[in-house]
């Protein structure tokens, strides 16, 4: 390479736009939501402010946020209680999920057998059968660890089941000819090829998880954010309602958020090729 190539490549480099940093690329990537978000809180503000609906309808975000500042140690303790029987109902979920996901793949006997029946599960509405369990587990936490199981397992059982049998056919007939054994094949190839599409599948699970926890909640609890959404709805204290489920929603994305986090570190070649395909398409 001559020396004029070499300063033409120079002047190239120094004249290329540097790379953003980590706030601008989380701003390039997020300000559409937090636009929309506030959006929607400038409405509320202005639909409640205008007078346009009742207070006892709709609150408005400052009476929200008293509802926050006043009873902050009152929701804070049924707060928790949700979140243990929501986490407790998403891990089950997920290791009899997989469990079930991977005896479907190796077993095709037994995915015939079982694929019916966890859609028959599934389609039955979980609020309608979680009185019976009221009846079988008593007003304990039990109940609604096990709404959050049911809510949440079907998601990871067919991301399981999708993720497993992603792997190419030529790449298993290539590891059994080298002598690889099942279990050595599904912790080398099958597992990490289903990371993706099982990692999905928890996203999805775990706002599920939140959902059936609550709904066990309605149907008979004396704690947990159900039973305040019930209080409050029986008070037409509106604030109160609005404030739970705010509650309830962040902690629905806050499961989603740590589980994206954890995709980037499990999966980074995956993350990575979303945020090329992303660049690509703003370009």
């Amino acid at each position: 390479m001559t020396s004029t190539q070499n300063a033409t490549m120079s002047l190239a480099l120094a004249q290329a736009p540097g790379e953003p940093n980590a706030f601008v690329r989380w701003w390039q990537r997020s300000w559409h939501p937090v636009v929309f978000v506030v959006a929607v809180l400038l409405i509320w503000w202005l639909v409640t402010a205008m007078k346009w609906v009742k207070p006892f309808i709709i609150p408005s975000p400052g009476d929200t946020w008293a509802a926050f500042a006043n009873n902050a140690a009152y929701l804070a303790q049924h707060t928790w209680v949700t979140t243990y029987e929501t986490l407790v109902g998403f891990v089950i979920a997920v290791i009899v999920g997989l469990f079930v996901a991977v005896i479907m793949v190796y077993s095709r006997g037994l995915e015939q057998t079982l694929y019916p029946v966890i859609l028959f599960a599934q389609v039955i509405p979980k609020i309608a059968i979680a009185p019976l369990f009221i009846v079988w587990l008593g007003f304990g936490m039990e109940p609604k660890i096990l709404v959050a199981v049911l809510m949440a397992f079907f998601p990871v059982v067919i991301s399981g089941l999708a993720g497993l049998r992603s792997v190419d056919p030529e790449i298993l007939q290539l590891t059994s000819t080298m002598g690889a054994g099942r279990w050595r094949t599904f912790t080398k190839v099958r597992l990490p090829a289903a990371l993706p599409e099982l990692l999905s599948g928890l996203k999805v699970a775990a706002t599920l998880a939140v959902t059936g926890a609550v709904v066990g909640e309605f149907v008979g609890a004396n704690e947990g954010l159900g039973y305040v959404i019930l209080q409050a709805n029986g008070n037409l204290d509106t604030a109160m309602l609005f404030a739970a489920l705010i509650i309830m929603s962040l902690m629905g994305v806050l499961l989603f958020a740590i589980i994206q986090i954890a995709e980037k570190f499990l999966i980074p070649w995956h993350a990575s090729k979303r945020d090329v395909g992303a660049a690509t398409v703003r370009l």
